[in-house]
């Protein structure tokens, strides 16, 4: 289970240019403040997203810790990191709870996280090269970049419900992303809902008798809300695709991780996603979204050179102790939607720039009329969130964006190829030139 740590040194103090590694931890005191800091760094991310989707807060919290658990214990402790709530959910999420309500939405959570799962299980066995070559960086970007900006009319609807306090959160995020350094820096969208939510507090926006229905009804301790699933097969379409973005950001977490470790964790891929894809399902069966690896994490070992999984396993059992507070869980639900506003605004714009990043990392080429088709055609379908049905199955936006991407790219690059037409346009590199001008 990978519990047995090394305590690092004496203890106490990282020498400069160390780093304390997964399968060692600082004294336990050190080790449990430091776990608290990974529980602010993931909690604005985590909790916003049961808001923004209308799920309780509080069960999504209790997943998120029982998922970080699982993760920690399938990866054998060799793999820091903390699973939260993915944004990718969003999306379909709130599509589908208008179909089929919250217990049709965790039927889809399920199907994704199954299939997540069997990713994991081929990843494990084949590797990782397979999937390259099915989503290159021209491919990957383009599906992260629409999920990010289909969500824009949800966050349009709720910032202009109250445009003053969400104005306000949005500025206050803004301003100390770059104000402060260090953690505060990184905390920016937790702060400035803060601020916000004083903000509201201020103008008459915020109803506080959730609060004390919750003490009264469950005292200081009690099980979150628990809910089933129901499963439509016309909603795998919806969310599937999603596990395209999972995939990207645990591949990518590992890498990162193993980085900064001098660690060689690519054993441990398969595992990470197999793990994600099991914490996403059981979420899905009790009433929680899905979880994803969380880089607000890495931000925290960055800034303290501690990769311990032990303040994980702290930071998972905060979690899970705060979801079991009723109060703190309805007074999270009482954000109101001016608040949700002006954080989505930032939160929406981050997740689509996130597919931006990847392009720009990999020097994807878009002189090459393959790449560039690629992502203008996915982009307009996502974002317009087109819409087709067949055989009663129901395709959204994000999911026909998808099959877009994978369809245009592979059809036009194989065309190309056979043709030997890739850098015919006076434009276009040749496809000697690395990286290829197909991605």
């Amino acid at each position: 289970m990978g519990l047995n740590w090394r305590v690092h040194g004496d203890g106490k103090h990282v020498a400069p240019g160390d780093v304390v590694t997964p399968r060692e931890r600082l004294a336990w005191p050190r080790t449990i403040s430091i776990g608290a800091q990974h529980v602010v760094a993931m909690f604005g991310a985590t909790f916003l997203v049961p808001l923004l989707t209308g799920f309780p807060p509080a069960t999504t919290l209790f997943f998120s810790g029982i998922g970080t658990v699982l993760f920690l214990v399938i990866t054998a402790g060799r793999v820091p990191s903390y699973l939260g709530s993915s944004f990718a959910f969003i999306a379909p999420i709130t599509a589908s709870v208008n179909q089929y309500g919250p217990g049709g939405a965790l039927g889809g959570v399920i199907m994704a996280g199954a299939a997540l799962f069997l990713i994991g299980l081929l990843v494990q066995i084949a590797g990782t090269g397979w999937l390259q070559k099915l989503m290159p960086p021209a491919v990957t970007g383009t599906i992260v970049a629409l999920i990010g900006f289909n969500l824009a009319p949800s966050a349009k609807e709720n910032f202009t419900a109250a445009p003053v306090t969400a104005l306000v959160t949005l500025g206050s995020i803004i301003l100390i992303s770059v104000l402060f350094r260090g953690l505060l820096g990184r905390l920016s969208i937790l702060l400035g809902v803060a601020i916000g939510y004083v903000t509201a507090v201020i103008r008459g926006e915020v109803d506080f008798t959730s609060i004390r229905a919750a003490w009264d009804a469950q005292g200081l301790f009690g099980l979150p809300h628990f809910q089933s699933p129901e499963f439509h097969l016309n909603l795998a379409g919806l969310f599937i695709p999603v596990i395209l973005v999972l995939v990207a950001e645990n591949i990518g977490h590992v890498k990162s991780v193993a980085l900064m470790t001098g660690d060689d964790l690519d054993p441990y891929t398969g595992r990470a996603i197999m793990s994600d894809g099991l914490a996403t399902m059981i979420a899905g069966s009790g009433g929680g979204s899905g979880t994803t690896t969380y880089a607000e994490n890495i931000g925290v070992m960055a800034a303290t050179r501690v990769y311990s999984t032990a303040a994980y396993w702290v930071a998972a059992l905060v979690a899970i102790l705060l979801s079991v507070t009723p109060v703190f869980g309805a007074a999270v639900a009482t954000v109101p939607q001016g608040v949700l506003g002006g954080a989505a605004t930032v939160l929406y714009g981050m997740i689509g720039m996130l597919g931006v990043r990847i392009w720009v990392q990999n020097r994807v080429d878009f002189s090459n009329p393959v790449n560039l088709t690629t992502a203008a055609i996915a982009m307009i379908v996502g974002i317009g969130d087109y819409t087709w049905s067949f055989a009663g199955l129901d395709f959204a936006g994000i999911a026909l964006g998808t099959a877009a991407a994978l369809v245009v790219y592979h059809l036009m690059a194989g065309i190309a190829r056979a043709r030997g037409s890739v850098g015919s346009d006076p434009l276009t590199p040749d496809t000697s030139q690395s990286p290829s001008p197909l991605g």
